[in-house]
């Protein structure tokens, strides 16, 4: 497979598993356990089956001469995901699904600071003016669904901090999957993740276990859609794109988290969000020319 069909591929998975995860909002909203706890089981459902996975592989693992250790990285993939995660579905218990989702992907703004001023990455034109449009388009996309008191101004004070971790855990993703494998890798930095979270599921307020046996299929759906379908799919795609250039592209998952809100819980959608909508999409096929 030649290098520009490879990267086109991890571009279409990586777009894939944007829209995947754009459904997490959705999800916890359906769950009728605290938010933090809903992060925890989205971890704790998942790791079974990625460790399941990560051992099948193992063989190909050392015959490719990938890592099978424990390491740091690891951790901080772990943590870093930890914060996010918790911070997230903290902040969906405050504002809209959309607002949550948009200033948690505002982590391409992040990463180019920190490729530009420390790894000295200069970016091109074509690709900047994507990133612009795109997070202009994701800002006309949520317009609409902003303000609207205190607590929705700590909940989208949340989303903004979260877009900091995510940056964090995209960068060491990055860099990890350049030894693990993706099954290994998400196998480990889901557990850790979940460990992490396990403490402030245990003491937030809210119930930490569903109180129905129907109760457990939106933490299901989180777990087996949004963490495998999702995250798993983009730790595969990273390990072919441009870190810059996968952030940018995950901006997906607000539009994703926009059409959802709109069906399910009839969240607004007008003509300025229809126009962010191919803002936005229009920046990430400008980014991935540029990039």
């Amino acid at each position: 497979m030649t290098a520009s069909r490879s990267s086109g591929l991890a571009f279409l998975a990586l777009l894939a598993g944007g829209m995947a995860i754009g459904f997490a909002g959705i999800f916890m909203r359906l769950s009728d356990v605290a938010p933090v706890a809903s992060a925890f089981w989205r971890m704790a459902l998942a790791a079974p089956i990625l460790w399941l996975w990560a051992w099948r592989v193992r063989p190909d693992d050392l015959a490719a001469g990938r890592r099978i250790d424990f390491s740091m990285a690891l951790i901080w993939a772990g943590v870093l995901f930890a914060g996010d995660m918790g911070l997230w579905h903290l902040s969906l218990h405050y504002t809209t699904v959309s607002n949550a989702t948009l200033l948690s992907n505002f982590a391409p703004v992040f990463i180019a600071l920190w490729m530009w001023l420390v790894l000295k990455v200069r970016f091109g034109r074509v690709f900047m003016l994507g990133m612009l449009c795109a997070l202009a388009g994701a800002v006309l996309l949520i317009g609409p669904n902003t303000g609207g008191g205190d607590s929705k101004s700590l909940g989208d004070g949340l989303g903004l901090v979260t877009a900091l971790f995510y940056a964090g855990y995209q960068l060491v993703i990055k860099d990890a999957r350049n030894q693990y494998s993706t099954a290994r890798l998400m196998a480990w930095s889901t557990t850790v993740t979940a460990l992490a979270l396990l403490p402030f599921a245990l003491l937030s307020a809210g119930p930490f276990w569903p109180t129905t046996a129907l109760g457990w299929l939106p933490l299901l759906a989180l777990a087996l859609i949004a963490q495998i379908g999702g995250q798993t799919v983009i730790a595969y795609a990273s390990a072919h794109l441009l870190p810059s250039l996968s952030s940018v592209s995950l901006l997906i998952q607000p539009l994703t988290a926009t059409v959802a809100a709109w069906l399910l819980f009839g969240e607004a959608v007008g003509i300025a969000q229809i126009a962010g909508a191919i803002l936005l999409v229009s920046g990430i096929a400008l980014s991935k020319r540029g990039g």
